[in-house]
């Protein structure tokens, strides 16, 4: 597996038991076609190497050991890149913007918190080139044009984030990732004709999605999860709590439209790739959910959050405000990183700036 030594690596031992229960851990599934089942599955065995890599990271619903033979569908799409001696490719929706709440977060552009998702993912991807030397390769779909307007970020902002991710993975030298976004697609397009374009043509409609929400399958902790999300991001709201909640809801039921169509747009442009999700996924679908850092919960990201490192240099991701009390915030490129935790006995005051 990827080396747990690596900083910004989230430890290989944490399983989502549900997405609202923070702290949950559980052990993970033996690893090997021969412990797994794979070969029922007619995956070669440097498929299912290459999926047990990802397994110790697997952010999931379940409570069940994960194996390989959990994940056929992720299996034969491996196959079929191994078979062809090529490079695997896995897309992944996120990195969309920062929250635009300052309580949890540091600044509208990528920060510690990202360099280490970024760091670990790319290093992820050469794991995999040492078993299948063809290699691997993340392409970043950042989706915060997909909804912008719903989670109330401006689209300047959304470039912003979008251009630095870049030239981050640039300057980071992490040639196994890439990013992509809706001006790969659409172009020079205004922003609202393209979120209406996909939604247009991607979206479900809004009564099926209403039906899967009430059907308290997986759509309705994803819902809770988005709506809790939009409260947590807003504020500005003159209103009272409950009316911020109604709207809330409203928008989160907008969110899901815009994410599956981003999802089935996605599809299209890269219809072999392996899809990663930063949320937690039932075992046997054609998503698998994937931890990008050791976080209090099955839904904090590095862009609804700070990063904070350790006493003992591990790193966790808390909402800026929680950071701010433990540490102190460190500034790389001139610009606030991250935090860093400061003894209770001796030192200096949390929240005394440092240079990186």
């Amino acid at each position: 597996m990827p080396s747990t030594t690596r900083i910004g690596a989230p430890a290989p031992v944490t399983r989502t038991r549900g997405v609202s229960a923070p702290g949950t851990t559980g052990t993970t599934g033996t690893t090997g076609p021969a412990a797994t089942g794979a070969e029922g599955i007619g995956a070669t065995g440097t498929s299912a190497e290459i999926l047990g890599l990802l397994l110790p990271y697997c952010r999931t619903t379940d409570s069940a050991p994960a194996r390989a033979a959990a994940f056929p569908y992720q299996l034969r799409r491996i196959d079929s890149f191994v078979r062809a001696g090529e490079p695997v490719v896995f897309t992944l929706p996120g990195f969309p913007c920062k929250s635009p709440n300052p309580a949890k977060v540091l600044g509208p552009l990528p920060d510690q918190g990202e360099r280490l998702s970024l760091g670990f993912l790319d290093a992820l991807c050469a794991d995999i080139a040492r078993i299948h030397p063809p290699g691997a390769r993340v392409v970043i779909c950042s989706d915060g044009h997909v909804f912008g307007d719903l989670i109330r970020v401006p689209d300047a902002h959304i470039d912003a984030y979008a251009d630095e991710l870049r030239r981050l993975i640039g300057a980071l030298s992490l040639g196994h990732l890439s990013v992509f976004d809706l001006r790969d697609v659409l172009g020079a397009m205004p922003h609202e004709a393209k979120r209406a374009h996909v939604h247009r043509r991607y979206a479900p409609s809004l009564d099926a999605l209403r039906t899967q929400v009430r059907s308290a399958d997986h759509t309705l902790p994803l819902y809770r999860g988005i709506t809790r999300f939009l409260v947590e991001d807003t504020a500005d709201f003159t209103g009272t709590r409950s009316a911020l909640q109604r709207e809330c809801r409203r928008r989160a039921y907008g969110v899901i439209q815009r994410s599956r169509a981003w999802g089935e747009l996605i599809a299209a442009c890269h219809p072999r790739a392996v899809r990663l999700s930063i949320h937690p996924q039932p075992y046997g679908t054609p998503k698998f959910g994937i931890r990008l850092l050791d976080t209090p919960d099955a839904w904090t990201t590095p862009w609804h959050s700070a990063a904070l490192r350790r006493t003992d240099g591990t790193w966790t991701l808390l909402p800026r405000a929680c950071a701010e009390r433990l540490g102190r915030l460190v500034h790389h490129e001139g610009r606030p990183s991250h935090f860093e935790e400061v003894p209770r006995a001796g030192g200096r005051a949390a929240g005394t700036p440092q240079a990186a």
